[in-house]
């Protein structure tokens, strides 16, 4: 892949992947045009047409979107996936054997922890709280292979310092694999602290419209790039090609929709810290979040995701969540429309409650998704119904 990372978020975001086409022939097509054919002709029999021979294994508009996402994560490898659990499975396939050990942050989408626990169970996985890096390199074991960690988490919002982190997987010779789905590239890009291989549910803000499911993995080492695309044919959960005209259309207003999803999540939060009904807010641009500083250095913003606990038990959460009419009341978060939900019996059902307490997931800790709408409008229907 060709890629010019001298330009910059949102030139890259527009044009990288859908240069025009101007051979003969060619209609010179300024959007990528969606390639629904699922194998191509030859005109030589051992000779596939332009690298194309079947869908599965390459597709033209599936391309230029792993080259558009590569681009953006400073990556020089891209692959693109049916969802973000289908990308996360991948990468455990294709990166790990039986019995080998990963090292996991212990605040992680409850779909996730759920392939580790109950799915992926002939490898060991050790849980940590990464928000100290020496816990990380406390578990390390002889059998560990790789380190799995999400920054900020989800639903809590902890961090986890990815220099230090990538610091220890490299000196015990480790993959330390980064989750950035809450920030998006444009808040953060672990390639550049050290990371080797980020993931994506690019269903949630690369989508932005909460209308095409999909993940994405980005790499600059060419080894796991190998193995990774080898999985992604012989398992075959890639993107199809309409899903990735849709992920592509969405990139292209990724920058101007993160600055309205932050500025949103944190007059949010400003007004929920205020609030009389209301325990806890948890936001990183907030000076209250115990890594404020961390979230300073490592990122360029907060992204639009922010967790808050409120006053009672559940059912005082579950009549404030049912008393809303702007946000809606759903799972999944980073669309242009806010969401706000219940993480303990919504995203994180699956995850045994004693766990969720353990680690600060209560009955009345609400997740919201800030998205684009006036902000006014947001806070008067939090208001109304907190009240």
């Amino acid at each position: 892949m060709s890629i010019n990372n001298k330009q910059g978020f949102s030139t890259k975001a527009i044009h990288a992947g859908e240069k025009p086409d101007f051979r003969e022939g060619a209609t010179g097509d300024v959007v990528v045009p969606i390639h629904l054919s699922t194998t191509f002709a030859r005109a030589k029999t051992a000779v596939p047409t332009a690298g194309y021979e079947y869908t599965r294994s390459l597709n033209p508009t599936r391309r230029a979107l792993e080259t558009k996402l590569a681009a953006l994560e400073n990556a020089q490898y891209g692959l693109a996936f049916s969802s973000g659990l289908s990308a996360e499975s991948t990468v455990l396939v294709a990166l790990l054997k039986t019995g080998d050990h990963i090292i996991a942050f212990d605040d992680l989408y409850g779909g996730t922890k759920r392939l580790f626990n109950s799915v992926f169970t002939h490898y060991a996985t050790t849980f940590v709280d990464a928000t100290d890096a020496a816990n990380v390199e406390r578990a390390v074991q002889p059998n560990s292979k790789l380190i799995w960690i999400e920054t900020p988490t989800n639903p809590l919002l902890k961090l986890a310092d990815i220099r230090a982190i990538a610091d220890i997987a490299q000196r015990h010779n480790l993959i330390l694999v980064v989750d950035n789905t809450f920030l998006s590239p444009y808040f953060q890009k672990p390639l550049d602290l050290g990371a080797d291989v980020v993931v994506h549910s690019t269903t949630k803000y690369i989508g932005g419209h909460s209308d095409v499911l999909g993940g994405a993995v980005l790499t600059n080492d060419s080894g796991l790039y190998e193995k990774l695309q080898y999985h992604q044919n012989a398992i075959g959960a890639v993107l199809a090609p309409f899903d990735s005209y849709l992920a592509l259309r969405g990139i292209k207003t990724l920058a101007l929709r993160m600055e309205r999803h932050a500025q949103n999540a944190l007059a949010i939060a400003q007004y929920l810290e205020k609030h009389p009904k209301v325990t806890r807010v948890i936001y990183p641009a907030l000076t209250s979040h115990p890594q404020y500083e961390l979230a300073q250095r490592q990122t360029t913003g907060a992204g639009g995701v922010l967790s808050f606990e409120i006053k009672g038990e559940i059912s005082d959460a579950e009549r404030f969540l049912e008393s809303l009419t702007v946000f809606s009341l759903a799972e999944s978060l980073g669309g242009v429309e806010s969401l706000i939900e219940l993480p303990s019996v919504m995203t994180h059902a699956s995850v045994d409650k004693a766990v969720r307490e353990q680690i600060g997931i209560t009955d009345t800790l609400i997740r919201v998704s800030a998205g684009v709408e006036d902000i006014d409008d947001l806070i008067a229907d939090l208001a109304q119904a907190l009240n």
